[in-house]
C-alpha cells in the first residue's frame, strides 16, 4: 500500500533530519574547510559542506526540486545571469526587487545584457517581449506593488521560445506557491526573508528540476565563490523548520490588516492579492494557496508617510522583510525605487498579536 504524501508542514520539520540510534534531531554544523579525500561531494569547503547538504535537501523537498545554497539571494540571481551569453536579452518586471533591477542595469551599461522591463501583469506585452529573449526573470507577487503575474501563461510562453524561466519566490515561499510545478526552470529565494525568518542572516538559494541546470548553477557558485557560511546555513535550516507555522500566522494577520487599512479614510489604496478588489485576485487564487503576509498601502504623499512611520512604536521602520516582527518601509526613498508612488508603504506583517499591530497602525494614521 502506497503511503500518502506528507503535508508541507511535516516535510519542513522532518526532511534532512539525521537518522539512526543516538542521532541528533538537528544536523550538526560543519565548520571545516577541508575534508579527507575520497568523498565525491566533500573535499574542499568551497565545493561542498555537509551543513549545506542538509539545508538543500530540506528546501528542495519543499519546492519539489534540487536546491543549491548561496551566500545571498543576489548571489543566486547573479549565478543565473552568469549562465547567459553576452548581450543576452532579459525580460524583467518594471516593478521588482531593487537589487535585481540595479544588477541588470549595471550589466546593461557594460553590454553584458539587454534588459526589457515590462508590466508583468500584462500577459500579451510580456509574451511579446520574450521574442529573442534568453531569460524571463519574474516575481509574483512583485516587490513592492504586490502585482500578480499569470505564471502558467508566461512560463508556457517562455518554454515555447526556449527562453530560460526563473521565478523569484521570496514573497510567496514554497508554502504558498510552487513555481516549478507551474513550469519554471529555476526558482530563486532570498532565504534572508521568510525561510530564515528571524532577521539574523543573509542567505540565498536556487532550485531546479533540471540536472544540467543544477550542474551549471553549482559551477557558477563554486567558481565565483558565492557560498554561504556553515553557521548561516544552520540558521537557515532552523528557520525553515517553522516556516509554515510562522507564515500561517503572519498571513492571517495580513488579511485582517489589509481589510482594515482598505476601510481607513487616510489610506488611498491597499495592494494585497487577498483582497477581492485586487486586479490579480483571481489569478493569485489559481496559482497560490494563500495571498501571503506582504502588503503595501498608499498615503497622500511622502511627507505624510514619513510622519506616519515616525509615530509608530511597535511596527519597525526597516527595509528588510519576512521576519517575526512587523516592519514598514517607504520604498520611493531608495535608489532604484523612484518610480514607486511617493506615499507607498510596504508592510511586512509579522506574528505579533494582530490587535497590537492594528492599534499601532491606527494610532499612527490618526496622528497620535
Amino acid at each position: 500500500m502506497t503511503e500518502p504524501p506528507l503535508h508541507i508542514e511535516t516535510v519542513a520539520v522532518s526532511v534532512a533530519r539525521p537518522e539512526g540510534p543516538g542521532a541528533p534531531f538537528t544536523p550538526p554544523v560543519s565548520f571545516s574547510a577541508t575534508f579527507r579525500s575520497g568523498h565525491p561531494d566533500y573535499n574542499y569547503g568551497r565545493a561542498g559542506n555537509t551543513t549545506w547538504s542538509a539545508f538543500e535537501e530540506a528546501l528542495g523537498a519543499l519546492e519539489g526540486g534540487r536546491a543549491l545554497a548561496f551566500a545571498s539571494g543576489m548571489a543566486a540571481i547573479a549565478a543565473v545571469i552568469e549562465m547567459l551569453p553576452v548581450a543576452a536579452v532579459v525580460v524583467v518586471p518594471r516593478s521588482a526587487y531593487t537589487g535585481t533591477r540595479l544588477l541588470l542595469a549595471d550589466l546593461q551599461t557594460r553590454g553584458r545584457v539587454e534588459m526589457r522591463a515590462v508590466d508583468i501583469t500584462d500577459t500579451p506585452e510580456t509574451v511579446a517581449a520574450l521574442d529573442g529573449a534568453a531569460l524571463l526573470l519574474v516575481e509574483s507577487p512583485t516587490n513592492p506593488l504586490l502585482e500578480i503575474a499569470d505564471l502558467r501563461a508566461l512560463l508556457f510562453a517562455a518554454h515555447e521560445r526556449d527562453t530560460l524561466s526563473v521565478v523569484d519566490n521570496t514573497f510567496a515561499t514554497p508554502v504558498l506557491q510552487r513555481p516549478l510545478e507551474l513550469g519554471a526552470d529555476v526558482v530563486v529565494h532570498s532565504v534572508t526573508k521568510y525561510i530564515g525568518g528571524h532577521s539574523d542572516l543573509i542567505f540565498g538559494a536556487a532550485i531546479t528540476r533540471d540536472d544540467a541546470l543544477f550542474d551549471r548553477l553549482k559551477a557558477r557558485r563554486t567558481l565565483h565563490g558565492g557560498i554561504p557560511g556553515p553557521m548561516e546555513t544552520w540558521l537557515a535550516l532552523r528557520g525553515l523548520r517553522t516556516l509554515p507555522l510562522r507564515l500561517e500566522k503572519a498571513q492571517a494577520n495580513a488579511r485582517v490588516l489589509a481589510a482594515r487599512l482598505q476601510e481607513h479614510p487616510a489610506v488611498r489604496a491597499v495592494h494585497y492579492p487577498g483582497l477581492s478588489g485586487h486586479p490579480g485576485f483571481d489569478i493569485a487564487a489559481g496559482q497560490m494557496s494563500g495571498p501571503g503576509a506582504m502588503l503595501s498601502f498608499e498615503l497622500a504623499d511622502a511627507e505624510t508617510a514619513d510622519a506616519f512611520t515616525a509615530r509608530l512604536r511597535l511596527v519597525v521602520d526597516a527595509t528588510s522583510l519576512g521576519g517575526l516582527e512587523t516592519t514598514i518601509d517607504r520604498r520611493s526613498r531608495w535608489v532604484g525605487d523612484e518610480h514607486v508612488p511617493p506615499g507607498l508603504l510596504r508592510l511586512s506583517v509579522g506574528i505579533e498579536h494582530v490587535e497590537d499591530i492594528w492599534s499601532d497602525l491606527a494610532g499612527g494614521l490618526e496622528g497620535h
